[in-house]
């Protein structure tokens, strides 16, 4: 740096006085900078590399496999039908950070990259319009709308509690991740905001590099409305269109990416003595001569194939709506039209090419990824929507079945208790010796966490109580495990001995032999017992601040299996939830005269409403037990496939070791299912026959998803 001893001065005193540096200097000083940098306050150069192991709680092979029938997909299949190797399509609920973080430094990524690598990604995240994760869920003939959970609230508003400097803090550090976990010739196609398509293209110009733009893309569509006296109205989206290097082609054959001819073209078509098809089409300059003018020249145009169009532009206008079409629509508020992801998918991949979406949503990635035969990787922070693009993923398999068509397994992933470990600081990479000593040095540390969330006060010497509530005495599930039927009957032995009327047992997971029987045999007893759920909510500070974490009930299934010699059908008998979204006076207070509101209060649907005089009236909406179930599913040979995990650990030498572990539980295995979808709102409460193959005892999974998108399972055991 040629600085002279009086430049050293001189920068120093407007330093001192905190005043900007003349232009010479920055030039000077900062000589090395890249030419254009996107600067906002809290930018950080550092990126997560935390590598958490991934927990498989279901795989689907089959939409409602039948007796004795046998698999038609894609995979080699075992003697039940179920895939028995290749790539499994992958749902992963959970933070996008943590998921992304453990796909390129975790086990898994080797899994992707024998697949063939991550071709492309499209994202289309949250954006800055005060929207949140609230959606509509049908009730009857009525509508409940399914107010975000505190985790995911608490997600979009650090994705823009400091407006665009959170937002662009939260976009750096996964499109770092997205874009190494990539293959060379991929590339990352992004659906942005107006508001926000400026700092973007910046940022992507910072991670991609300046020369890795494919397209900006201007998707235009029906004019959405907007303030016309202060601006023109809104009719666009735009796409920003990224590779990872100059190795990625454009899949320009695709029927996808072209645009089919017009019936002009269409019409003029002809071939000539080669076989070349072409078209003519009048073309003149303003400085065409007259007599051209007059015999009206035309241009001959060839075309390799008539049926295939032409290639799009960057304006797509051939796709007005931004709604999806209506046998497709879902309700979920961020839903796009398949033809526009069947467009960058069809344009950016070929058949049997990887594709990702870790902003999955409604699913339409995933859902476009299956029918043209791509395999594909998605996740999403929020239940509902794991659930929505589940029943969307099944919906396709049985589509594709009932073509004859190939399909292809999917698996649903979380981080579990892995996740919960990291959380509250420990590290489930240790060696399980270290891994069982920081546990035990962090407990107090997370049961301080669990009982503030709860609003309960700490207890010692009291084994095995940790905390009190009023006049309950309250005991925390461990963090890596379900809470047992013994460890429930030991509690309320102890009440017993102690006197205790009232205990709370709170639990991330539940042993699924707990049910209802359990609290009814506690309440012989004289002890009146509550198992309650933990919620992820817990581990945000600021939800446990505010006292927006929500205990809920475990809910029960009742479920009656039945034999006919080797044949085995499933009745589902009853369900029980407890549930509460609002307080039902505030809300009356709320509603305006004539108005109304549907909401729950425990444990039922009621819709609150407001005559023209002020009168509040409350109507129960979930009549029934079947009102609050959306789907149901059975494995009939639960136990079967045990759930291995492939764990990387710090070695003696601090060399990174990979081994497999069996994390004592098992992978529910889909076999047969019923839903709910907007069209159809009719629920089976019988499962097909399944035929059994041989003789002996087997336990049989049912798995409930209410309409919040909660799961609760049951497991029977049978004598076939």
């Amino acid at each position: 740096m040629n600085l002279t001893d009086r430049d050293k001065q001189i920068i120093k005193d407007h330093i001192d006085r905190d005043e900007p540096l003349p232009a010479k200097y920055k030039l000077t000083l900062f000589a090395g900078a890249p030419e254009v940098e996107l600067v906002w306050q809290g930018k950080s150069s550092e990126v997560t590399s935390v590598a958490l192991p991934f927990q498989s709680i279901e795989q689907i092979d089959e939409p409602r496999q039948q007796a004795g029938e046998q698999v038609g997909g894609l995979f080699a299949a075992d003697a039940r039908g179920r895939q028995s190797g290749g790539w499994t399509n992958k749902l992963i609920w959970g933070d996008n950070k943590l998921v992304l973080s453990s796909l390129k430094n975790g086990p898994l990524r080797r899994e992707i990259e024998a697949a063939g690598g991550l071709k492309l990604i499209y994202i289309d995240p949250p954006f800055d319009v005060g929207a949140d994760f609230s959606v509509n869920i049908e009730v009857g003939d009525e509508t409940l709308t399914k107010e975000p959970s505190v985790i995911e609230e608490l997600a979009y508003r650090d994705t823009w509690g400091r407006g665009t400097d959170s937002y662009l803090s939260m976009m750096y550090e996964r499109l770092k991740l997205m874009r190494d976990l990539l293959r060379e010739d991929g590339s990352l196609c992004i659906h942005c905001d107006w508001r926000v398509v400026a700092p973007l293209r910046l940022l992507l110009d910072e991670v991609f590099g300046r020369e890795s733009l494919i397209n900006e893309v201007v998707w235009v569509h029906q004019i959405m409305g907007g303030a016309h006296g202060s601006r023109l109205p809104k009719a666009h989206e735009s796409l920003l269109w990224v590779s990872k290097s100059k190795q990625f082609r454009l899949n320009s054959d695709d029927k996808y990416i072209r645009v089919p001819f017009s019936e002009y073209v269409q019409n003029s078509m002809q071939q000539d003595s080669e076989g070349r098809w072409y078209y003519t089409r009048r073309r003149m300059s303003r400085k065409a001569t007259a007599e051209e003018k007059e015999t009206k020249a035309h241009t001959v145009t060839y075309v390799d194939d008539p049926t295939k169009g032409t290639l799009a532009s960057d304006v797509w206008t051939d796709m007005p709506s931004y709604q999806p079409k209506p046998e497709a629509l879902t309700k979920y508020p961020t839903q796009k039209p398949d033809e526009l992801l069947e467009r960058i998918i069809g344009g950016g991949t070929l058949p049997a090419d990887l594709v990702g979406d870790f902003f999955c949503g409604s699913g339409t990635t995933l859902v476009v990824a299956e029918k043209l035969g791509r395999r594909w990787i998605g996740g999403d922070l929020g239940r509902f929507a794991i659930h929505t693009t589940r029943k969307r993923l099944i919906g396709v398999q049985r589509e594709l079945k009932a073509k004859g068509e190939p399909y292809r397994s999917f698996e649903i992933l979380n981080l579990g208790k892995y996740e919960r470990q990291y959380f509250v600081g420990i590290n489930p990479n240790l060696p399980e010796q270290q891994r069982r000593e920081q546990t035990i040095q962090r407990e107090e540390h997370y049961l301080t966490l669990i009982l503030s969330a709860y609003k309960a006060e700490r207890v010692f010497q009291m084994p095995p109580f940790h905390g009190k509530k009023g006049s309950t005495v309250v005991v925390v599930g461990p963090i890596d495990a379900p809470v047992t039927l013994s460890q429930v009957n030991d509690i309320i032995s102890e009440c017993r001995k102690k006197k205790i009327s009232k205990v709370d047992v709170l639990g991330f997971e539940f042993e699924m032999s707990l049910t209802p029987v359990v609290q009814d045999e506690a309440r012989a007893k004289g002890v009146g017992l509550s198992l309650k759920y933990i919620p992820k909510d817990v581990f945000d500070k600021r939800a446990v601040e505010r006292g927006q974490v929500q205990f809920y009930d475990v809910a029960y299934v009742e479920v009656l299996p039945k034999l006919d010699g080797m044949t085995a059908t499933v009745t589902l008998k009853n369900f029980g939830v407890f549930y509460r979204q609002d307080l039902t006076d505030a809300v009356g207070e709320q509603i305006k005269p004539g108005g109304s509101k549907v909401t729950v209060e425990n444990g039922q649907v009621v819709k609150i409403s407001k005559d023209k005089s002020g009168k509040v009236s409350r109507e129960v909406l979930t009549r029934k037990w079947t009102d609050w179930i959306d789907y149901w599913a059975v494995d009939f040979h639960y136990e079967n496939r045990k759930e291995i995990i492939r764990v990387v650990e710090d070695g003696p030498d601090g060399a990174k070791q990979e081994r497999e572990v069996w994390t004592g539980n098992y992978i529910f295995e889909n076999e047969w299912q019923s839903y709910r979808t907007r069209k159809n709102r009719s629920l089976e409460l019988t499962s097909g026959k399944h035929q059994y193959k041989q003789k002996g005892r087997c336990k049989i999974a049912v798995k409930v998803i209410d309409i919040f998108g909660n799961d609760t399972t049951k497991v029977v055991e049978v004598k076939v």
